[in-house]
């Protein structure tokens, strides 16, 4: 099946690639989660202005992704959240959460997308959190929750 990716899948491509994939994983991951468009000859139109948006909020060369790295390296990202007495929250922390916070802190405008969290964080305390800046560069946050 050839599709137009509409979104960055890892391992697949980034916004306005034209893939092949197996029929299944196309018409039951990809295009119901808004992730990929099929591919027709009307959609080729669709693929330059994807690529141009995608231009737009994208880190371009390797030194401005060096440079943002730089800049979230120096900051202390704090997150505020409710918790119980015994440090567990309610609730997990999401990626938005995290964009939210970096964005407080006076960090750059990041793509939730290309923010990676291992692990759940459900608990209060310090937590390392993974930001792909470019295919080569990505950055290491530590992050750190604390009851509201």
């Amino acid at each position: 099946m050839k599709l137009i990716l509409t979104h960055e899948v890892t391992g697949l491509g980034e916004p306005g690639d034209i893939i092949e994939v197996k029929d299944g994983y196309g018409r039951n991951y990809l295009i119901p989660r808004g992730y990929a468009i099929r591919w027709s000859r009307g959609g080729e139109k669709d693929v330059a202005a994807i690529r141009r948006a995608r231009k737009v909020r994208e880190i371009r060369t390797l030194d401005q992704a060096t440079e943002v790295k730089g800049r979230l390296a120096g900051l202390k990202v704090t997150l505020q959240t409710r918790a119980g007495d015994t440090g567990r929250l309610f609730g997990s922390v999401t990626v938005a959460d995290v964009v939210a916070a970096i964005k407080a802190a006076g960090g750059p405008d990041i793509d939730k997308r290309r923010v990676e969290i291992g692990t759940p964080i459900k608990t209060v305390g310090s937590h390392r959190i993974t930001v792909r800046l470019h295919q080569e560069v990505s950055a290491a946050l530590d992050l750190d929750v604390v009851p509201a």
